[in-house]
C-alpha cells in the first residue's frame, strides 16, 4: 500500500490537487483495487487473440466528395454585421 500512497500523492501533485488525508486514503484504496484488477487481467492468456482498437468493426458511411454550386464570396458576406478586406469581422474575445 506504500507504493499506492506515493502514487496518489504524486498524481495529486501533478494535477495540482490538494487532498485531505481521508481523500488520499479513499482514493488510495480505489487505486489499489484498480491495480489488483489489472494484475488479474495480466493472468489471462491472450496469445491467440488479435489486438483490436474497438470490439465491433466500425465503418464510416460518408458520401463521395462532389463539386456543387455554393455561395459566391459577396453572397456569403452580404449579411455580415461587419466586414473588412473581404473577411468577416468579429469582436476580440481573448486579450
Amino acid at each position: 500500500m506504500a507504493q499506492v500512497e506515493i502514487d496518489v500523492k504524486y498524481v495529486a501533485h501533478l494535477a495540482r490537487l490538494s487532498l485531505s488525508a481521508e481523500e488520499e486514503q479513499r482514493i488510495g484504496a480505489q487505486l489499489g483495487g484498480i491495480l489488483s484488477y489489472i494484475d488479474k487481467l495480466k493472468e489471462v492468456d491472450v496469445s491467440g487473440v488479435t489486438p483490436t482498437a474497438h470490439p465491433f468493426p466500425l465503418v464510416n458511411i460518408v458520401r463521395p466528395d462532389e463539386l456543387r454550386p455554393s455561395l459566391s464570396h459577396e453572397e456569403a458576406l452580404r449579411n455580415a454585421p461587419a466586414r473588412a478586406n473581404g473577411l468577416f469581422m468579429a469582436p476580440k474575445i481573448i486579450e
